[in-house]
């Protein structure tokens, strides 16, 4: 269950329909559908509730998981699939029969989201459509698709296909059911991928030797209970934007980042609109 809500969006004006090199547009397709679109956050309950928070410490995952856009769910619903391969052998309940209700339409145990929104972004630029990074569901997993999103019309859907038949599934409203992401083709398919031996350069190999060593070191000492490794709990290099091989009061690494900060959707006032009417 999730008691999240998308924060109230603030309206701005809009003069022209031209899309910027930055912009990532959502056209509402359904006007009385409730679903809302927001940057998603850091936390996950889950990693909240492991021993002392432990695993709020992995800063990747933490910027992982807030590294895109959630489309929110608005109505509460359950799913269960009986394992059939027909559309019938899911069996979807959901409250008060919004008009975004979740379909079984390939079957397969496939349950399909359509996304309510028309997202529009720069030549080039596509969105990866997933499901909420680090936030695992029992019995079902998101599937993932890129999406053209500088040219295509069509609206786009989310799905989550089961993994164990038999089995409810809920989706609360206010969780997310998708994450939006976008992606540069062009930087995709212009990166060359090699492989080499560490020892190739040496200077690497010689920074992660020293990292490595100090992994090593800090916790034989936690397993010895030195005082100020068990203090200390966990080593903080990667989380302050350091490396051993730097020592401790060097200066954060360029462009490192303990959160990631996404600007919210705003609510568009079309010119028409906003613009007042002049009597003659």
């Amino acid at each position: 269950m999730s008691d999240r809500t998308a924060p109230d969006l603030p309206r701005r004006r809009v003069d022209r329909m031209e899309q910027s090199s930055n912009e990532l547009l959502a056209y509402r397709l359904r006007r009385n559908c409730g679903m809302k679109l927001a940057a998603e956050l850091p936390g996950r309950d889950w990693m909240n509730k492991t021993n002392q928070g432990f695993a709020n410490r992995c800063l990747p995952m933490r910027i992982a998981s807030q590294a895109g856009w959630v489309v929110l769910n608005d109505n509460l619903l359950r799913a269960k699939w009986d394992g059939g391969a027909g559309p019938n052998a899911t069996v979807i309940e959901q409250a008060d029969h919004p008009p975004c209700a979740a379909i079984s339409h390939f079957g397969h145990g496939i349950l399909t989201f359509a996304i309510p929104f028309l997202f529009r972004t720069p030549p080039g630029v596509a969105l990866l459509i997933r499901g909420p990074a680090n936030a695992p569901k029992d019995a079902i997993a998101p599937l993932e698709g890129l999406v053209e999103t500088d040219w295509a019309v069509a609206g786009s859907t989310v799905n989550w296909k089961f993994t164990r038949a038999g089995i409810w599934v809920e989706f609360a409203a206010g969780e997310p059911i998708c994450m939006i992401v976008p992606q540069r083709l062009d930087l995709l398919e212009a990166t060359q991928p090699r492989i080499y031996d560490i020892e190739e350069n040496p200077e690497t190999h010689h920074q992660y030797k020293i990292w490595n060593e100090s992994v090593y070191s800090f916790g034989k000492r936690l397993r010895e209970r030195d005082p100020e490794a068990v203090r200390l709990g966990w080593q903080r290099y990667y989380f302050r934007g350091m490396a051993p091989h730097k020592g401790q009061d060097d200066q954060v690494a360029e462009g490192h980042r303990l959160q990631l900060s996404l600007r919210e959707f705003v609510e568009a006032v079309p010119l028409a609109v906003a613009k007042p009417q002049l009597g003659l």
